[in-house]
């Protein structure tokens, strides 16, 4: 049930952008949170305030703020999930660009001004943020929700497209990557500069400790990747988007990233090299070319128990190639174009 305080401004206000920010059980973090918005050089925003459940000083935190600043909204609900916070704030907001921020971390104090200016010169419909994010713009299949500064208009274009509930890790990433098939007006701003705070509470760090829980959705995520780009109708157009998305998600973040068992392993192998078949009718040969080659020998093999061999090798023998590039690039005589080719080679072997 929701409850909230501070009735809404005048709808005759433009609000530049709407902070969005999931509460829960953050009370050692959350002021910290809120002040890093207050303090913005961008003056022009409200803050969303979801208290999802929390049964810490939370909810007091969020009543003193909002006592404090006429911009700060606070609502409450029954405890429901990160995505089903997210949403509820989603549905309030008002300003024309949109952006989460975690209640346990915070944002550089021209975030919003660099980003809103950014996306408004792109006349961007999501604006990636960030130096890292923004560097693997090319190809880029999904984001997390840090990177996202969204344009309220769009979201309201599609208003099925939301964070799925009941889903977690990939909740960001699968509502990214549908936003992002939808859309080619995507700018960048890598000036933007997210203070992401690592502690022992962090639900990323529960679900690693997890992985059975993890597993057990990915056909959730299958299920919703196939209804979205069957509504519409995208697979001609988007079947490497999607591929690179379950190179990215599943197999990077998930097989190869995560402490799984053999059964583990060999259960999402089959899952991901299933759909991958689906979509490879759809794949040029040219379009290959933009699959790691990691990937595609693992979506080939017919069971995953020699794949962690092959991938170790990979590895070293890509790690060779990088030392023995960057020896050769000092032996150019010209400065300016061996910072140019460390440049090029930087970037190839950070994608």
């Amino acid at each position: 049930m929701f409850g909230e305080l501070n009735p809404d401004q005048s709808e005759n206000n433009t609000i530049g952008v709407s902070v969005i920010i999931p509460i829960y059980n953050t009370g050692k973090f959350l002021s910290e949170a809120i002040e890093s918005v207050l303090q913005q050089s961008f003056r022009n925003f409200e803050i969303l305030l979801i208290d999802d459940g929390s049964n810490d000083n939370s909810a007091s935190i969020c009543r003193g703020y909002v006592d404090s600043d006429q911009r700060i909204t606070y609502y409450h609900q029954n405890n429901s999930g990160v995505s089903a916070a997210r949403n509820a704030g989603l549905s309030r907001a008002r300003g024309k660009y949109v952006y989460f921020l975690d209640s346990d971390d915070s944002l550089e104090g021209n975030f919003l001004k660099t980003s809103f200016d950014a996306a408004e010169k792109q006349n961007s419909d999501i604006l990636i943020v960030g130096p890292y994010h923004c560097k693997r713009r090319a190809g880029l299949a999904a984001l997390p929700t840090c990177a996202q500064f969204l344009k309220r208009e769009f979201l309201e274009k599609h208003p099925d497209i939301r964070f799925p509930e009941k889903i977690q890790p990939c909740e960001d990433g699968l509502f990214s990557h549908q936003l992002l098939a939808l859309t080619s007006a995507v700018g960048t701003n890598p000036e933007g500069i997210y203070f992401y705070r690592q502690h022992e509470s962090q639900n990323h760090r529960m679900i690693n400790g997890n992985t059975g829980s993890v597993i057990s959705q990915i056909p959730a995520w299958i299920a919703i990747l196939r209804n979205f780009y069957r509504e519409y109708d995208l697979l001609d157009t988007h079947a490497l988007h999607l591929i690179l998305f379950l190179e990215h998600e599943p197999f990077g973040l998930r097989y190869l990233a995560m402490n799984l068992t053999d059964q583990q392993k060999s259960q999402l192998h089959q899952m991901i090299k299933s759909y991958v078949a689906e979509l490879m009718p759809y794949i040029s040969e040219d379009q290959k070319k933009n699959i790691s080659r990691p990937f595609l020998h693992f979506v080939s093999i017919e069971d995953s128990s020699g794949f962690q061999v092959y991938y170790d090798d990979y590895v070293k023998k890509e790690k060779m190639k990088k030392k023995l590039y960057f020896f050769l690039i000092k032996c150019i005589p010209l400065k300016a174009l061996r910072t140019n080719m460390r440049k090029t080679m930087r970037e190839k072997f950070e994608r």
